[in-house]
């Protein structure tokens, strides 16, 4: 993203609650992400050589300095037409032990088995002599020669040591390359919520990897937006998926993160989608909570802290909300893209969007 690129609070977008100083998913203290973009070629696809749109996010859930502490974890599937790896340890443990990785969907085994590379070329252990990394995906052969496989294992290594805190890019990088969203170029978006608990502040951040929805659906703050934008449409049909990560400080167990997980959904659903058969809709949340606890590996009881479940309702809604202003900046935060065979995915012109959305009153 370029930096001067505005985001929908910079147009005036009036988003409901109050975001981060980044507003994004690294407003949760430790967390980090980074990105590989990969933008080459032009033309007619030749596969094995392009053109080229894609590329790779690393998110480390507590930075390069704890990655081998894990954080409390739960995930959620809406619609399984995708993959993310290393959910079904997740669920069994209660646990992420592991850096995320997101990518094209004939990459994310590339991905995956680089993380452990990088595990353990960077000497980071995870208290046992194995890992299962989480990996996830989604689409972009409309833009990019998908089985030309450009993505390897050193992208992905150079994405885990690029993670940092503060600023995420957004758009049409790392694993977002490629990606569109109610037929408008799309791809990484991030958002995030401040909320106050029993006197207690907490942050809540979501990641998007976006790539799905029809044009007609599209919903901006409950304006039918997509309707009033009918031009350039490339794929005219609801296809692709989305990933979410939700990272939060709140002190908070597997089960209640799982509760969290399920709550993206309705972020999503506020911005026009129903979760088509064709969408892989795959969640992951996890809190940085409990350091201590989960840095001793084996041994005796420890000690946790968690909230009530009657106080989850704050990071409920926090989550609905990070959920959909990700998406649709995911969609602001970008720039018409021309990818295989002259395949055009247009930007969300920012001009029309401002104008319907003042037609209906909303700003």
């Amino acid at each position: 993203m370029n930096p001067a690129m505005p985001r929908g609070r910079d147009l005036g977008l009036p988003f409901s609650g109050r975001p981060g100083a980044h507003n994004a998913i690294t407003d949760v203290a430790g967390v980090e992400v980074g990105t590989v973009t990969l933008i080459s070629g032009e033309g007619p696809l030749v596969v094995g050589k392009g053109p080229v749109r894609t590329g790779v996010t690393a998110i480390l859930p507590r930075g390069r300095a704890q990655a081998h502490i894990p954080c409390a974890a739960g995930y959620y599937s809406l619609n399984g037409n995708g993959e993310m790896t290393g959910t079904v340890w997740i669920e069994e443990a209660g646990e992420l032990q592991t850096p995320i990785t997101i990518t094209n969907t004939h990459s994310c085994g590339v991905t995956r088995d680089a993380t452990i590379r990088w595990l353990v070329g960077r000497g980071v252990g995870t208290g046992q002599d194995w890992g299962l990394p989480v990996a996830a995906e989604t689409y972009d052969g409309d833009l990019n020669d998908i089985n030309g496989f450009h993505v390897t294992a050193d992208h992905t290594i150079a994405a885990l040591d690029a993670a940092k805190g503060g600023h995420v890019e957004m758009g049409s990088v790392g694993g977002g390359t490629g990606m569109i969203t109610y037929d408008f170029k799309a791809g990484n978006g991030s958002a995030s919520r401040r909320v106050e608990i029993a006197g207690e502040a907490y942050t809540l951040g979501v990641f998007v990897q976006s790539n799905f929805g029809r044009r007609e659906d599209l919903t901006v703050l409950g304006v039918p937006v997509g309707r009033h934008i009918g031009h350039d449409k490339l794929r005219g049909k609801d296809q692709g998926s989305v990933i979410a990560i939700v990272a939060t400080d709140a002190p908070l167990l597997a089960h209640q993160l799982k509760r969290i997980a399920r709550r993206v959904p309705m972020g999503l659903a506020r911005t026009g989608t129903v979760g088509n058969n064709s969408s892989g809709d795959i969640f992951l949340a996890f809190s940085t909570a409990n350091q201590q606890a989960f840095a001793q590996r084996g041994g005796g009881a420890v000690t946790m802290q968690a909230l009530p479940n009657a106080s989850l309702d704050q990071l409920f809604m926090a989550t609905v909300e990070a959920t959909e202003e990700a998406v649709i900046d995911s969609m602001i935060c970008n720039r018409t893209m021309v990818g295989r065979d002259g395949n055009t995915s247009i930007a969300l012109p920012h001009d029309m969007l401002v104008a319907v959305m003042r037609k209906y009153g909303r700003m």
